[in-house]
């Protein structure tokens, strides 16, 4: 990858991202009653590898690039703030704070339409 520093730190990030939903994906697997951890894993998973597409296109200049380092940024918050949220509940029985699911589940939404812009504006480097 000859890219930008964001793009490298952006997939270390999904590959973290992916880690983490195996290792909850497993737990979910193990644990009595862990469907909150199953959800976690799935966003996880999703979005790891939603990221590194975002990355890929980016890198073939196939959408606007600032954009997409914004959506992709943005697909690794909310699932920091979706799966932390559903692991703490899980494990600790409180939630990471007030409306941090539906925050991050807020967030994914809106990275995904960031995708969208990023697709329809013209390209730039």
């Amino acid at each position: 990858m000859t890219g930008s520093p964001s793009l490298r730190i952006l997939v270390i990030l999904a590959a973290i991202m992916g880690a983490d939903g195996v290792i909850l994906a497993a737990a979910s697997a193990h644990l009595p009653d862990a469907a909150r951890l199953a959800s976690a894993s799935s966003m996880l998973l999703f979005h790891a590898t939603a990221v590194l597409a975002a990355v890929v296109l980016i890198e073939r200049g196939l959408i606007h690039a600032r954009i997409g380092i914004a959506a992709a940024f943005g697909f690794v918050i909310a699932a920091a703030l979706f799966a932390g949220d559903l692991s703490m509940r899980q494990y600790a029985g409180h939630s990471l704070f007030p409306l941090a699911a539906p925050s991050g589940g807020t967030l994914f939404i809106v990275s995904w339409l960031a995708l969208a812009v990023a697709a329809a504006w013209p390209r730039r480097g």
